[in-house]
């Protein structure tokens, strides 16, 4: 498998052999923030050339009760769809991004995979990794309106999930990860869901640990120690959540760098804390 991490000069290295009649490369821009500015008018003010935008809520999670979560899994037919408008097809190789230290580009990454796509990349360091290369960036729509429709085929299941039953059985005979920030961990603030706290048995996991000072990843010896400090082995699963299922997905790349195999729980915490029968757990402790 192609490593799931490409700096600026890979990309630019892919494009211009695609150019020159490679493999086709695709690039999707999907900068998103949780309740921060909509990522369509900054695509549209500076892109990497020939990138496609992405709308993570539209067209990388699905829409069900809130007792699923605020991003549920997309059904697979649709997020096909929105493969096929994104220009992709069968065999190309994709790179995702964002501005956001890769902290929404990894869903993408991450249903992407889910969906059998065999080569799927993202950027390391993100969108300035780019612009720090000296790299030019395209403005406007024409990127998008001269895209054409591709035929990928996807099918569900390529990734291990985790349900919330599962998710909550897991500490028991392995990792939970909660890739929040420490303070919602342990139940100091909650600022959109409805209860505050941790599922029960989960170790702390900040998605800031897998990166160094320039938004990159760490290196794979470094995360695996990060991971194993955890609790993580090879002898042992391990999940992943979060507060909504996006930025879990950034452990989820991190554990696979360090070369465990990670299930993602959809639902996440967001899922979790509307389950009012559900326990909760407040504090800096599993």
């Amino acid at each position: 498998m192609p490593h799931p991490l490409v700096t600026a000069d890979e990309l630019a290295a892919l494009q211009a052999d695609a150019a020159a009649g490679g493999t086709p490369v695709r690039v999707l821009d999907v900068r998103w923030t949780l309740g921060g500015p909509a990522g369509r008018p900054q695509y549209e003010a500076g892109h990497i050339p020939g990138a496609v935008y992405v709308a993570l809520d539209s067209e990388l999670a699905g829409h069900g009760e809130p007792r699923d979560g605020r991003h549920p899994l997309p059904a697979m037919s649709d997020l096909q769809a929105a493969a096929r408008g994104w220009g992709l097809n069968d065999g190309d190789i994709v790179v995702v991004y964002d501005d956001w230290k890769s902290h929404a580009a990894v869903r993408a990454w991450w249903l992407l995979g889910y969906g059998g796509v065999a080569d799927v990349r993202v950027l390391d360091g993100a969108l300035p990794a780019w612009t720090a290369s000296g790299r030019s960036l395209s403005s406007g729509t024409a990127d998008v309106d001269n895209t054409l429709p591709g035929a990928i085929t996807l099918g569900s299941g390529r990734l291990p999930v985790l349900s919330i039953e599962q998710a909550g059985a897991l500490p028991a005979s392995g990792v939970l990860l909660d890739a929040r920030a420490g303070e919602r961990y342990r139940g100091e603030v909650e600022p959109i869901d409805p209860r505050a706290g941790h599922i029960p048995g989960a170790v702390s996991a900040p998605t800031a640990g897998n990166l160094d000072a320039d938004g990159r990843f760490l290196g794979a010896a470094e995360l695996r120690a990060r991971y194993e400090a955890l609790g993580v082995s090879d002898t042992a699963p391990v999940g992943v959540y979060c507060g909504s299922g996006v930025t879990a997905a950034h452990n989820a790349l991190a554990l696979t760098i360090a070369g465990f195999r990670p299930a993602l729980f959809p639902g996440s915490w967001s899922s979790w804390s509307n389950h009012d029968e559900l326990p909760v757990a407040i504090g800096a402790m599993p």
